[in-house]
């Protein structure tokens, strides 16, 4: 104890002690600094991914929603409906087909306008009266496409596809118009939920499995909807930060989870309100980051134990010609014997000592100087680099928003911007209006002459459009030989028609090189104060084009509802 005391109070053991304990301590920070910048990334990385899993999901979800209400509305148009008798047997062979070419139907049929059904495939629910149903109801004025509800009147006439639950279909109706716009009938159409569940685990990796990932669908109040287990029994927790893409949520099955939303943005006249939901417990995202934590403190704690023995070691290389000098001082103190001083080498080391420092001083602040200097080049070419970078950046933004063949924006920006004018309606009450253009015949000019000269037709007509609108007026290719237009503050038809004949009397007078002549297709809609999502006018402005090709092509036509 007293050997341990005397080492204590010496410059050996103070020198061991100061640079051990300090080792330790930056070693330790050290790991708990990098183990807590790590648990941020993770928990960064973890969040976005799972962000963009549930995006990926929440898009290819309103897809395929969009593609199947699509494809009952086109059908309720097809000629076979419209024009032939609804109960004929050709028309039955049409909806078998169909529903045997997509598995995710369980039953297509038609019904007269007086609710009772003449039409079904595989003959179920013919004759009966479905007046009272909602896909009836609204389908005898628009195309519809109904929440998530149990099975009805197929419910003991088809099998579950999921053993322990009940069957389940989401809704999709059509009218089905003569050619005087009279009703004929309504077309209606039962999808299996499981399409929907199973659309929405596509996109998960099976990795997720293993990260106890869990894909949820709730409802527009929150309520779960698939996995089945969950629904009536868990719901989506209050969200802290709307607007962030993920966050750490505590679930009313009482564990923390991180988690991210995305809505399912609604492309039909009703607006279900889905979200798509994927939760991961917080103690499984952070587990690499508790193992790293627990092996840097590890290393922390045998490197601070080198680094003590290294000192120690060193303390006692420093310290023995000092220590040699204190005795030797404490001897002629106590007239204790002779002195021993050290050797001549410790004593030409010790005279050189200060020396050693002055020059060393000398040394380190010429070198400080010259450090000065090259960082101050740095610093220079720092800036330098970040500046081009930067200007890269923008670069590549701006390439980001422009379509490569025409040299317009691109249909990405064209949402963007969409979503900006609808914004600005809704804060401001600035209205806009909105062309949807079209090059008639163009798969023919691509046919006969290649896919060159209709490139080389798309980049002039993209030039006409720019020569025929305003400089504020924006001008995109939506895709294809489609192009939109926007008109900012444009509240009249009158205005929106001139623009939009303008347009077309320009393509028409132009000539165009190899093909000579080509004509658009002009849909026009105004946007309206009650329009509760951008779409609204696209699809104004997109039936006006589809009147227009209907009515014989190179024409103007304007849609107000």
């Amino acid at each position: 104890m007293r050997q341990i005391w005397k080492l204590k109070n010496s410059l050996r053991g103070q020198l061991t002690l100061w640079f051990g304990g300090l080792s330790l301590a930056i070693l330790l920070g050290v790991g708990a600094y990098v183990g807590r910048i790590a648990t941020g990334e993770l928990a960064q990385f973890g969040g976005v991914s799972l962000y963009v899993s549930a995006q990926s999901a929440a898009a290819l979800l309103t897809t395929n929603l969009r593609e199947r209400e699509q494809e009952i509305e086109l059908l309720a148009r097809s000629a076979l409906l419209t024009q032939g008798r609804l109960n004929a047997e050709n028309v039955r062979r049409a909806l078998e087909l169909r529903k045997g070419a997509h598995k995710e139907y369980a039953w297509l049929g038609i019904a007269e306008p007086s609710g009772r059904i003449i039409q079904a495939t595989s003959g179920l629910l013919l004759n009966e009266q479905v007046t009272q149903r909602p896909w009836f109801q609204a389908g005898r004025h628009r195309p519809f496409m109904g929440d998530i509800h149990e099975a009805v009147l197929l419910a003991k006439r088809l099998p579950s596809p999921t053993a322990n639950q009940p069957l389940r279909f989401i809704d999709f109706a059509a009218p089905v118009l003569d050619d005087n716009g009279q009703l004929k009938g309504v077309l209606g159409a039962h999808a299996h939920w499981s399409w929907v569940t199973d659309t929405v685990e596509s996109v998960m990796a099976d990795h997720a499995i293993r990260q106890q990932i869990e894909v949820l669908i709730a409802d527009k109040s929150g309520n779960i909807l698939y996995p089945y287990h969950h629904a009536g029994q868990l719901q989506l927790p209050e969200r802290r930060q709307p607007l962030a893409h993920f966050e750490r949520l505590r679930w009313r099955d009482g564990g923390d989870y991180l988690t991210s939303t995305v809505a399912v943005h609604s492309v039909t006249n009703q607006d279900l309100g889905w979200r798509i939901v994927l939760r991961q417990p917080v103690e499984v995202s952070l587990a690499p980051v508790e193992a790293l934590r627990n092996r840097l403190l590890l290393l922390g704690l045998g490197a601070a134990l080198l680094f003590t023995a290294m000192a120690y070691y060193f303390a006692t290389r420093v310290s023995r010609p000092i220590e040699q000098l204190v005795r030797a001082a404490r001897r002629i103190e106590q007239r204790d014997g002779t002195p021993v001083y050290p050797g001549d080498e410790h004593a030409k080391e010790i005279r050189l000592l200060s020396r050693s420092f002055q020059s060393m001083t000398a040394s380190l602040l010429q070198r400080e100087k010259e450090l000065s200097e090259l960082n101050a080049t740095l610093e220079g070419q720092v800036a330098e680099r970040t500046q081009a970078l930067h200007q890269a950046n923008q670069e590549l933004a701006r390439l980001a928003t422009i379509d490569a063949l025409t040299g317009l924006h691109n249909r990405r920006w064209f949402d963007e911007k969409l979503h900006e004018h609808h914004g600005s309606l809704l804060r401001q009450g600035r209205p806009f209006a909105l062309l949807v253009i079209d090059a008639d015949y163009f798969k023919r000019i691509n046919d006969t002459h290649g896919h060159g000269v209709g490139d080389a037709v798309l980049r002039q007509l993209a030039r006409l459009l720019l020569q025929s609108v305003r400089a504020t007026d924006f001008v995109a290719r939506f895709g294809g030989e489609e192009f939109v237009v926007l008109l900012p503050d444009v509240s009249l038809a009158h205005e929106g028609l001139r623009v939009a004949e303008k347009i077309r009397s320009t393509v028409e007078g132009s000539i165009f090189q190899t093909v000579l002549n080509v004509t658009v297709s002009i849909g026009l809609g105004l946007s309206d104060a009650s329009d509760t999502h951008p779409t609204a006018v696209f699809l104004r402005a997109d039936r006006g084009l589809y009147l227009a090709k209907e009515q014989g092509r190179n024409r103007v036509v304007l849609v107000k509802d």
